[in-house]
């Protein structure tokens, strides 16, 4: 089925998100699953009905065009249907990680002002694996304001470093991600069984697994738990022949003992950070299939994406429609407008072009190879030292599973070793980097931790005074 972004009926103005809403209901057949779990299946016409409901409940709140909302609810089947909700009565939806704390999303707040707040109704921090549905609660925000531009999406950077930055992503934009994966070789397409462990309030998760699955007619598969156990045993049961998750997943899979056999599995795509090559050779080691990488941003969505992972090192050629540059050994993508509000995107964008601060080079074939971030970069005695090859040299020793190294007066590792390896000493670990790197390039400290602290999209934290609080509560 080809899908183009004039079929999706995003356009424009506060009508944009409502029309884009509507295509993508009306994409399949209403007796189609769409969201499964378990022995739960949320049909498209069942959830039709839910987003109809959903909007007049909202719409007797007061909520309609240009509204702003944020959003905090679990992945879920509520999550879902009242987002849609909430966009058909084309407000602006910030969305939320429901991981953040309260004091967390208070402070995004301040700046962002939404008129209403939706979240679910019980403690989501007590509760223990999935849940489809939620108890929605609405409040109403008297310092809120409305929105002023036409973005009906606002996420937050998942940066691992420094304060998130405000994204806005309007419906037309949208509708053009969503085009740009239904044109990618090598996508779940109708009938798929999706597994999808990547976070439904981040890009990847939300656009080429909630959105584009709708469009396509591929059923989208949650697992009840972030275990090995329980991933594989939901892939087992639902016969999953796609999977989407981010570097920790396939790392979980990879180490998994005695794993069932999964015959229908030909797609595993892992996107929202650089797949390690060991992380993917053990998975399709294990498995029988290559590891894909999606490379996109908030900024941006999908940039560059390799189903098959036939390109590694390289994360694949740019999407269908997506234009871009190596400037000063960064890469840059082609933007129309800053997607940037309340003035939180500094110099990232400018001249048409948004600087994703990755240094990269682009082959003759169009392969993007991404090399780090350009801020890896220290200086050291007046030499540069890349702290990603330190990374590297670490990850390379046969009981080094995970590492994340960080440079302020001195340079750190934090470390995570393979289980059964016997744990080598800092003093071992030191010796083994020494032989591989000049000295100045050596850590001062290697510090071993049960895990690394992450973002809430799933990314190593790579922030001296969190990896340094995890080594003094006792994670080490």
């Amino acid at each position: 089925m080809e899908i183009r972004a004039a079929d999706l009926g995003a356009g424009d103005g506060n009508d944009g998100m409502a029309s884009l809403v509507r295509s993508l209901l009306d994409a399949q057949d209403d007796r189609l699953p769409y969201l499964m779990h378990r022995q739960e299946t949320l049909t498209r016409g069942e959830l039709r009905e839910r987003v109809a409901k959903q909007a007049a409940t909202f719409s007797v709140y007061g909520i309609g065009p240009g509204s702003t909302v944020g959003l905090r609810t679990p992945p879920s089947f509520t999550q879902v249907e009242v987002l849609l909700a909430l966009w058909s009565l084309g407000a602006q939806v910030l969305l939320f990680d429901f991981r953040l704390k309260l004091a967390e999303v208070e402070h995004l707040c301040e700046s962002c002002r939404p008129q209403f707040m939706v979240s679910a109704g019980t403690n989501v921090q007590a509760t223990f694996g999935f849940r489809s549905e939620y108890e929605v609660v609405t409040e109403r925000r008297g310092t809120g304001r409305p929105a002023t531009t036409e973005h009906r999406l606002v996420q937050f950077s998942s940066g691992s470093t420094g304060r998130p930055k405000v994204v806005g992503r309007t419906a037309r934009s949208l509708a053009a991600e969503v085009e740009r994966f239904t044109r990618i070789p090598g996508m779940p397409q109708q009938g798929d069984r999706l597994l999808l462990l990547s976070s439904t309030a981040h890009s990847f998760g939300l656009v080429a697994g909630l959105l584009h699955s709708l469009v396509t007619g591929v059923h989208v598969v949650f697992a009840s738990r972030v275990s090995a156990r329980d991933i594989l045993r939901t892939a087992v049961d639902h016969r999953i022949t796609a999977l989407f998750g981010v570097p920790m997943h396939y790392e979980l899979l990879a180490s998994a003992l005695d794993p069932p056999p999964l015959p229908e599995l030909r797609i595993a795509v892992s996107g929202g950070e650089l797949m390690p090559v060991q992380v993917a050779a053990r998975f399709a080691e294990r498995y029988g299939i290559p590891v894909g990488e999606s490379y996109g941003t908030t900024e941006t969505g999908v940039v560059a994406m390799d189903v098959g992972g036939t390109l590694r090192p390289a994360v694949g050629r740019p999407a269908p429609g997506v234009v871009v540059r190596v400037h000063r050994g960064e890469l840059d993508v082609a933007l129309d407008e800053s997607p940037y509000l309340h003035d939180s995107g500094g110099t990232q964008y400018g001249d048409g072009w948004l600087h994703t601060r990755d240094r990269a080079t682009v082959d003759a074939t169009g392969a993007v190879l991404v090399q780090g971030r350009a801020d890896s970069l220290v200086v050291i005695g007046g030499l540069k030292v890349d702290l990603v090859e330190v990374e590297n040299v670490l990850r390379e020793h046969p009981a080094v599973e995970q590492a994340v190294v960080v440079h302020e007066s001195v340079t750190e590792a934090y470390v995570v070793m393979a289980a059964g390896s016997g744990r080598p000493s800092a003093e071992e670990l030191l010796r083994w980097c020494r032989q591989r790197m000049a000295d100045y390039k050596l850590p001062r400290v290697i510090r071993q931790l049960e895990s690394l602290p992450r973002t809430s999209n799933g990314k190593l934290l790579r922030q001296s005074a969190a990896l340094q609080a995890t080594a003094t509560s006792g994670g080490a």
